[in-house]
């Protein structure tokens, strides 16, 4: 047995996890104190720290970046089951340094042949928000497992089975429950969970108690599908007995997915959208995703202002993001969709052009109203409960992957027999023009339901080139935040000069033009939020926004990386 399968058989041993994190406690020591981790030969950066452990094996045994990648994925489905998955789907970035290519592999979900755009509306023409979210008509087509299968065999260098073996152990043998983990069942998942039998199968104890801290959670059942997906790859979810199994538990309970919608699913390699901001090159992910279109479009916008010199959480500064946020907001609710679906103008939308326009319309002194904002005329066609993580290896590989359930626990579903949490992705449709989804997203008919459409998405992956090297990679979960908390992480790091761990740590802001409100995280100066009101902004102090995993590559080679210090159990860890 090989160095790499003994790690990561260890680790699905609740005590070897253990010992292991506490090996790498000094390691992470630096970070917890708002120093960079830092590592020179490969560096992961994840929201939950054994998973985040599984993919530093994984580099330390010879894996390149994208077969890290894979391996937190399919971990994350057993350690973080509110976010991570093999029941949702994702965007994931991949810069393969040895060709000088990127890709976005787009495993967005799907929604079933038989959806349709009134799936969700009541007999007086409503939106019924119980159907779109926390039923088994919410669940779209998942797409993880097809879009990890398909990283790892184009860029990866291991056999699934290697990279999967510490996901079926952790599933198979368990892992101590911490108090990330514990926490993640409020009382309002808790009542979700229990509603279905299998959930409280899965999740309770079997007096129906939730498990305590220091216990050990073990999962069999996902076990079992890790291990048929390890041996068959993709073909074991999408047209054998897991997916069989999800189609009969769709057809128990009026769910719309079927074997014929699992076995058409694929997942999809684009091209990433492309922009520059200050020399830098900006690179992520495209439509179906409204991410990245919208990340460019912030930052052509605001690089016609020296934020530099007015300075990080001055009001000068916040006033002119939120402006630019606005204007990206609102065009957000027109323009973005499946480019399978929908002429989706990116071209225009990020171009430096269009944003001296967009820029010409902000008042320096003044915050225009939303009623006052509509969608642009760009020209040239062309879950807060998520989870992202990053990966970059000794070789320059780098991934960014973002991935999702939609909600916590995404319809609190489980299908029967299978251990896979299902989505509820169908509830990121436009269930009815003009009335706002579970962010406050506004949406027309380029996201109307569909039968096989994928759902706009916030996900953001993305990676930051100077002289054609990666140097940045990031993202964030977040709904509708995820977005704006991107944004602000370039922008501590380029105008700002923040070393990755401050970019991670400073307070944040954001405006999606509908609610017409700027939320504030704790930490801004008081003034500045007396400037802001003064100058027409509805502040409100915010919940936290985003959970950030980023990695930089300094100029000597040296990676630095830090995970969001607004969630309990991320971890970032380089060697």
């Amino acid at each position: 047995m090989d160095a790499m399968v003994r790690r990561t058989r260890l680790l699905g041993r609740p005590k070897a996890i253990l010992a292991a994190l506490a090996v790498v406690a000094a390691s992470t020591l630096s970070a917890a104190h708002g120093e960079p981790v830092r590592g020179r030969h490969g560096m992961v950066s994840s929201q939950e720290a054994i998973a985040t452990r599984v993919g530093l094996d994984i580099l330390e045994a010879g894996g390149n970046a994208v077969d890290a990648a894979v391996a937190v994925g399919f971990a994350l489905a057993v350690t973080l089951p509110r976010a991570g998955n093999i029941g949702g789907g994702g965007f994931m970035l991949v810069h393969h340094a040895k060709s000088g290519e990127t890709v976005a592999i787009d495993y967005r979900e799907m929604a079933p042949a038989a959806a349709h755009p009134d799936m969700f509306l009541d007999a007086k023409g409503e939106v019924d928000k119980q159907r779109a979210r926390y039923s088994h008509k919410s669940a779209g087509v998942p797409g993880t497992v097809a879009g990890l299968t398909l990283a790892l065999r184009k860029y990866g260098t291991m056999k699934l089975a290697q990279v999967m073996a510490p996901a079926i152990g952790l599933a198979r043998d368990g892992f101590a429950v911490d108090e990330g983990f514990r926490g993640s069942f409020t009382e309002q998942r808790v009542g979700g969970l229990r509603r279905w039998p299998e959930s409280r199968r899965v999740f309770f104890k079997p007096d129906g108690s939730l498990y305590a801290i220091g216990e050990t959670f073990r999962q069999p059942d996902l076990a079992r599908s890790l291990t048929a997906i390890a041996k068959r790859g993709a073909a074991a979810f999408y047209e054998g007995e897991i997916g069989a199994r999800i189609a009969a538990e769709m057809k128990a309970f009026g769910g719309l997915i079927t074997r014929a919608d699992l076995q058409a699913y694929r997942a999809i390699i684009r091209k990433p959208v492309r922009g520059t901001y200050r020399g830098h090159e900006i690179v992520s992910m495209p439509p179906p995703s409204s991410g990245g279109v919208h990340l460019i479009q912030m930052l052509n916008i605001l690089e016609g202002y020296d934020l530099g010199a007015w300075g990080a959480g001055s009001a000068v500064t916040i006033y002119h993001m939120a402006e630019a946020m606005k204007l990206a907001y609102a065009d957000r609710s027109k323009y973005l969709g499946d480019p399978d679906f929908w002429r989706v103008p990116a071209k225009g939308l990020t171009s430096k052009a269009y944003a001296a326009a967009l820029r010409a319309r902000i008042d320096p002194d003044r915050a225009r109203p939303a009623d006052e904002i509509g969608p642009g005329g760009p020209v040239a066609y062309e879950s807060r409960e998520t989870t992202h993580y990053s990966v970059a290896d000794r070789h320059g590989n780098a991934v960014s992957n973002t991935y999702t359930l939609n909600f916590a626990f995404g319809s609190r579903i489980v299908a029967r027999g299978t251990g896979i949490v299902l989505n509820n992705e169908m509830d990121d449709f436009s269930a009815k023009p003009g009335v706002p989804n579970a962010f406050g997203l506004i949406g027309g008919e380029a996201n109307a339901v569909e039968a096989g459409k994928r759902p706009l998405s916030s996900m953001t992956p993305t990676l930051v080139f100077k002289d054609d090297q990666p140097v940045l990679i990031t993202g964030s979960p977040g709904g509708s935040r995820i977005i704006t908390t991107v944004l602000q992480v370039i922008s501590n790091v380029i105008d700002h000069a923040m070393d990755i761990a401050r970019a991670t740590a400073a307070p944040r802001m954001h405006h999606q033009w509908r609610p017409d409100r700027l939320h504030l995280e704790p930490g801004i100066d008081e003034d500045v939020i007396a400037e802001l009101k003064r100058k027409g902004f509805h502040v409100r102090e915010s919940r936290k926004i985003g959970s950030t995993q980023s990695i930089r590559r300094l100029p000597d080679g040296t990676l630095a990386g830090a995970s969001d210090p607004r969630r309990v159990g991320a971890l970032t860890l380089g060697y």
